[in-house]
């Protein structure tokens, strides 16, 4: 090597590229190592049974299967392709498939969000807002499909808003994203979303003259997305059915996830939304209406729903990176991408070798295992021994039942169930009445329970006529009926 090349080479930072998968790199190998921590909720179970279905029999379901109570009625998987590439990964590499596509689809999100903002903010800056992102979104990282879609959210999200803020055309370079978007998850819907608010910015920027133009531009690249949406086996019908699940009105509010931010006790969202508003008050970041609108919408899906905080997390810092910087006018240091390729090159091939060697150490010497409150085996097995065929299941333990090839009273599908059947179960579970619990469970020829034991109704089951407790932990309560259902 030649003196030159020597000085080059030794007087060249670390690249933003270079820096971006470093930090990648290190999130997919903290969530891997944590990666029993992804695995909390059963819903990951009936992922991987639908996936596992669609290859084996080559086709999609158009109805449903897997419950007792909605037989035959008409289901659509929204998320297909996801479950394909779940149950892939499950079969060739158990749990630990599972868990390395979960964390690895993760830190891709963050790279993508570190590019993006990377001319806005200085290194260090940009890794404390991807880091604050990864940790407000973190209690529902979990190996679902919503997840294999958060990276080609944030690159949507970011390429619209990153068009606007340069005065660009719209992105037309990111359909094909909506078309594997629409076939991950029914997320995609927000993206479709996004587009009338940044649309509307494009024209209240633009000059008097170019407003036509501009609108013309942006309407057909809207038509344009709306139609990449529905590239995929269920064509149109794809919208309808992401769009149910909203139609459930307020028993959206009884599932956990769709429960509204709790603010009882301070935590990481809580910190982010108020720190976010400080930083906004101290530098005087000025931004349009049309992106003031935005926030004010990501904010109350956020705040509305817990399972919306990672909208939040990644697409507010997306939205004021550049009138922040504008605002600020820092001084980025700009990197010669040109001076440093022959470091950065055999870094980055380093630091994914590096990143894949310590993985595949680590599963040598770790069995990863799903969260035992999600997966009553033994209590199922007793019931299986009592020959229990129709069981009345709690909601999360649905998705475990599915796995065990046991139809469900209800799982997670709860565009499938509809919001009546959805508040019967709920009020039953709840156990404010003997007699209503006692009328679902004949209605339907229920002959065995499985609750956690914190359910009003397991503790109402123990004291009703023709029901007997078979079996209890820490984790479910199993009953059986005793005397024929009236």
């Amino acid at each position: 090597m030649s003196l030159a090349v020597a000085n080059r080479v030794t007087s060249v930072r670390m690249t933003p590229a270079l820096l971006h998968l470093c930090v990648g790199a290190g999130i997919f190998l903290f969530l891997f190592i944590v990666g029993d921590r992804l695995l909390h909720d059963s819903d990951t179970y009936w992922h991987i049974k639908v996936g596992q279905w669609i290859i084996d029999h080559a086709a999609m379901p158009y109805s449903d299967i897997y419950s007792f109570t909605r037989a035959g009625s008409p289901w659509m998987s929204n998320a297909w392709l996801s479950q394909v590439i779940y149950a892939t990964a499950y079969s060739h590499a158990g749990w630990a498939g599972a868990v390395a596509l979960t964390a690895l689809a993760v830190a891709a999100a963050l790279v993508i969000f570190l590019n993006l903002i990377g001319s806005c903010f200085e290194p260090v800056h940009r890794i404390l807002l991807a880091l604050l992102a990864f940790v407000v979104s973190s209690p529902h990282l979990l190996a679902r499909p919503h997840v294999l879609a958060l990276p080609i959210m944030v690159a949507w999200a970011g390429g619209l808003i990153r068009a606007v803020d340069q005065r660009s055309p719209p992105p037309w370079v990111l359909l094909p994203l909506m078309v594997v978007w629409a076939n991950l998850h029914g997320g995609f819907v927000l993206g479709l979303a996004l587009i009338a608010p940044i649309a509307l910015e494009a024209l209240w920027q633009s000059k008097h003259d170019e407003r036509i133009a501009v609108a013309t531009q942006w309407g057909l690249f809207g038509v344009a997305a709306l139609l990449a949406s529905c590239c995929t086996p269920y064509l149109h019908n794809t919208l309808f059915a992401a769009a149910k699940i909203l139609s459930l009105g307020p028993v959206l509010s009884l599932v956990s996830e769709w429960r509204p931010a709790d603010f009882s006790s301070i935590g990481p969202f809580e910190l982010a939304l108020l720190g976010l508003i400080g930083l906004a008050l101290s530098r005087g970041v000025v931004l349009s209406l049309p992106r003031i609108a935005l926030l004010l919408l990501v904010t109350h899906m956020a705040l509305s729903h817990v399972r919306c905080v990672e909208v939040f997390a990644f697409l507010v810092p997306l939205a004021i990176a550049r009138p922040f910087r504008d605002r600020a006018a820092p001084a980025i240091h700009a990197i010669d991408a040109r001076a440093s390729w022959l470091v950065s090159t055999p870094a980055a091939l380093a630091v994914i070798g590096g990143a894949l060697a310590l993985s595949l150490a680590y599963t040598a010497h770790h069995d990863f295992v799903f969260d035992r409150a999600q997966a009553p085996a033994a209590a199922l097995d007793a019931l299986r021994q009592h020959q229990a065929r129709r069981i009345f299941n709690d909601y999360q333990f649905g998705g475990f039942l599915i796995a065990n090839d046991v139809p469900t009273f209800i799982d997670s599908r709860a565009e499938l169930y509809g919001q009546q059947f959805m508040m019967k179960y709920l009020r039953a579970a709840e156990g404010r009445s003997r007699d209503e619990v006692a009328a679902l469970l004949d209605e339907f020829k229920v002959d065995g329970t499985l609750l956690t034991p914190d359910q009003p109704a397991a503790q109402l089951l123990d004291q009703m006529p023709g029901w007997t407790r078979l079996y209890a932990d820490d984790f479910a309560v199993a009953h059986v009926r005793v005397a024929p259902a009236k």
